[in-house]
């Protein structure tokens, strides 16, 4: 039934190595945001915390564990992991709403110098991009990633199949070489942006 029904859900649940395991989570992600960006007019105006609790309620299944603010040498965004599991199917994310490729790699910096101990697989960044032209503000984070090699990014980044995402790669501490995949989510809305420069005379 369940294959028959959801069968996106399945390969999630019955992936056994790091590979099916990364590409069944990449479809639950693509659907949450998809999700997201279709309410963004009631999102668009939400913090990154309220974000966040958000993407993570979407996220969530039966069988699969997406945790607030778990603890992995401090407080993660985003952490993912599938139920019953050997080897351990765990990811990290960290979330930042959009203000500039500095702001985007600094979320990067936490994320692999801080919480990632090299054993969780590959992480990644969500960037909540409430401004218009989100096509552009991501090409300019991967040209300041690959200008600047920040967080010992090994070469430059590569495409990724989803929309306004990509790869990057570095060498960690652990002595490992990991990946970071970068996505972002569109949440201009044009009707917020009419209301925020409406003042209360409502001109």
């Amino acid at each position: 039934m369940i294959e028959r029904r959801a069968p996106r859900i399945l390969d999630l649940l019955t992936a056994k190595t790091a590979d099916e395991f990364d590409k069944a989570l990449e479809v639950q992600l693509e659907r949450s945001i998809m999700g997201m960006e279709q309410n963004s007019d009631k999102f668009a105006s939400l913090d990154e915390d309220a974000l966040s609790s958000i993407l993570a309620l979407a996220l969530s299944v039966p069988g699969l564990s997406v945790s607030r603010e778990a603890n992995s040498n401090g407080h993660v965004d985003l952490t993912i992991e599938l139920d019953e599991s050997t080897p351990v199917q765990r990811r990290l994310g960290e979330a930042k709403i959009y203000d500039g490729p500095a702001y985007h790699i600094s979320g990067l910096e936490q994320l692999l110098k801080r919480y990632t101990t090299g054993r969780e697989g590959r992480g990644f960044v969500v960037t909540y991009v409430k401004k218009d032209g989100i096509a552009n503000l991501v090409k300019k984070i991967r040209e300041r990633m690959d200008s600047d090699k920040p967080v010992s990014q090994v070469d430059v980044t590569s495409d990724h199949l989803l929309k306004w995402s990509f790869i990057s790669r570095h060498a960690h501490s652990c002595g490992d070489e990991l990946s970071v995949m970068h996505l972002a989510c569109n949440l201009y809305s044009s009707k917020v942006a009419s209301n925020a420069g409406t003042d209360t005379d409502g001109n």
